[in-house]
């Protein structure tokens, strides 16, 4: 995986660089990396984008020490698992990258919550279309085993009228989104209040 040192190398420049303690870590690929105004959105929770562009499951979870040495978040979001069926993986592999990726952090931060956002539909990969939705349903299945586990399914709000991916969401290449999908994203997170740490009293 030779390939994510440039952005790795950038997570750790991003690390050093940030002037208050972390309380919440966006991690995955670069639907969250190139979500410019995360920081800006969330700044209540003090949050760090350690998301790098291309990053899979399987290189989320292969990272993971790597990235979050030094952190010590009261909560995490994740975006990843649509460049692992991009890859040609199977659902029941990314699934197992994820629990793996999951064990990690209630290993190392205990009950804290941790938040999968679904993989997008998009109209690049909209072949894809089953192994997205069976990988979302085997993810969301793992908050039935872990209660400090959520779930937020943004895949339903980005479809248009017809069932597809809706083209207004997204840039030129359908499948990285522009201000209108991450405006979709953003109303629907915001709401999740039980997967962002609890706000201390000043």
């Amino acid at each position: 995986m030779f390939w994510y040192h440039e952005e790795l190398e950038r997570l750790e420049r991003e690390k050093n660089k940030i002037k208050y303690k972390p309380d919440m870590v966006f991690y995955g690929s670069s639907s969250f990396n190139l979500w410019n105004e995360l920081p800006i959105l969330f700044k209540e929770y003090a949050p760090i984008n350690l998301a790098f562009g291309g990053s899979t499951l399987a290189a989320c979870s292969w990272f993971y020490k790597k990235n979050f040495k030094g952190l010590n978040p009261r909560a995490v979001m994740i975006y990843a698992g649509d460049n692992d069926l991009g890859d040609g993986r199977h659902p029941e592999e990314i699934v197992l990258f994820f629990r793996t990726l999951l064990d990690q952090i209630r290993k190392d931060y205990g009950n804290i919550p941790v938040t999968f956002v679904s993989i997008k539909p998009s109209p690049s990969r909209w072949y894809l279309e089953g192994s997205i939705r069976y990988t979302n349903s085997n993810i969301k299945e793992i908050s039935k085993e872990d209660k400090n586990f959520y779930f937020i399914d943004i895949y339903e709000a980005m479809l248009d009228a017809s069932g597809k991916p809706n083209k207004d969401y997204f840039i030129e290449d359908g499948l990285h989104l522009n201000k209108k999908g991450y405006k979709i994203w953003f109303d629907i997170i915001k709401t999740h209040k039980e997967s962002f740490p609890v706000l201390e009293m000043s």
